[in-house]
């Protein structure tokens, strides 16, 4: 029998790595205001991997509210979880606007995101119960499937044949079971940015019984006429059964809600166990997503400023000849070819010699061989910020195409001194 500890020095998929990458291709350290541009490593880079999408992080009225609820309330109120004594008008108050914003009966503010939609899966099904989901889902999603003691079935990624063959093998395990289904799909998935379609989606609930659970995250306060998200662009918001969605994109801010019917809202309050048993959301991260929302309706001048930017991004990236996928959405995924060592040289070089920071993802969360460099653009970011962008891209596009790149050993790198 081997020692429960033999696999930490190995340090899985990604830890393997980490004397070789931690510090500046994993657990960088980005200083300075929150801004396009803040210091790494010793230098002023143009930074495109903050999910600050409509800009409000930095935005002076944001961050006044922030101190003044800060200042008035201090971290810790209130305490306790809310079923037992943390509980606020002023939480009721954001939940109602919540709801009202995208046109659901009630809301529940959560007080973290990932663990929330996790415990929202957990609570919504029970042993007899089938869950069908997408093959891309969020970890956060998966995390919430691997909870659950019933069935479960993968359909491959925004593949409808691939959906009703699976709803039908669910649909025949939950007459055996006596459960219901529980389809899970995202509004946009974050490493594509491609929209889910949900609107297909929808069209199978004329045959199968089922219920729909929707992860918004990245299409909240961003997508549709009036911002609020996936299901207004794609006009199935009544469809969607319980929607979710995080503070922590478009609002820049900590916790999340989750809309939908009363009956709904009601029973995943008393059995969401993330939230039943954690504390409260503080006080100052409530009155901050208030005014966060506040701005986000009455003023859509930073989501039209935000595709502006998109728009140009992605237009001029496809006009220079490069690959961004099926995205639908304000996330930029730009698809190279090359190997991991490739990958950290092209990105050390973007960072160190372009001043440019964006994403960088590589196997194992896609196949060998790929690069991902997912870009983020923002209301904050300008028109010059696209376009030395663009015109770096363009560089290092031809330096790995030429194999000057094509080196045996990953990127080396010396740390500046760092003051967070």
């Amino acid at each position: 029998m081997k020692d429960l500890f033999d696999k930490i020095a190995k340090g899985g998929e990604l830890g393997r790595y980490r004397s070789k990458t931690e510090g500046y291709f994993m657990f960088p350290k980005l200083e300075g205001e929150l801004a396009p541009r803040m210091m790494f490593n010793g230098k002023e880079v143009l930074n495109w991997s903050l999910n600050n999408y409509l800009g409000l992080g930095n935005h002076p009225e944001v961050r006044k509210t922030d101190a003044d609820a800060a200042a008035d309330w201090g971290l810790a109120y209130p305490m306790g979880s809310r079923m037992m004594s943390g509980n606020t008008k002023y939480h009721e108050q954001l939940e109602n606007e919540l709801a009202e914003f995208v046109k659901k009966e009630a809301g529940l503010v959560v007080n973290f995101g990932y663990q929330a939609i996790a415990s929202c899966v957990d609570a919504l099904v029970d042993r007899h119960d089938v869950i069908v989901y997408d093959q891309e889902s969020h970890a956060c999603i998966i995390d919430g499937v691997r909870m659950h003691q019933g069935k479960r079935y993968m359909f491959k990624h925004n593949d409808m044949e691939s959906l009703e063959k699976n709803l039908k093998r669910a649909e025949k395990l939950a007459k055996e079971t006596g459960g219901g289904i529980l389809v899970i799909s995202e509004g946009v998935f974050g490493m594509r940015g491609d929209q889910g379609k949900l609107k297909e989606i929808m069209e199978f609930k004329k045959q199968y019984n089922f219920r729909i659970l929707v992860d918004d995250a990245h299409g909240f306060g961003v997508l549709g006429k009036t911002g609020f998200g996936t299901g207004e662009e794609q006009g199935i918001q009544d469809d969607i059964d319980v929607y979710f969605a995080t503070f922590a994109k478009s609002m820049a801010g900590i916790g999340g809600f989750i809309a939908g019917n009363r009956d709904i809202v009601d029973f995943l309050k008393y059995n969401l166990r993330s939230q039943v048993y954690a504390k409260s959301l503080p006080m100052p991260f409530v009155i901050g997503a208030l005014k966060r929302l506040d701005m986000m309706r009455n003023d859509l001048s930073f989501k039209n400023k935000l595709w502006d930017n998109v728009n140009m991004l992605q237009n001029g990236l496809k006009e220079r000849g490069f690959e961004i996928g099926s995205t639908n959405s304000c996330v930029t995924p730009v698809y190279m070819k090359g190997s991991l060592e490739e990958a950290t040289h092209l990105a050390f070089d973007l960072r160190e010699n372009h001043r440019i920071f964006c994403s960088i993802v590589v196997y194992p969360v896609i196949p060998k061989g790929m690069i991902i460099f997912r870009l983020i653009p923002t209301a904050s970011h300008s028109k010059e910020d696209v376009l030395e962008t663009l015109d770096a891209f363009e560089v290092v596009a031809k330096k790995l195409k030429n194999k000057e790149y094509d080196l045996p050993e990953m990127a080396t790198f010396e740390l500046q001194d760092n003051h967070i």
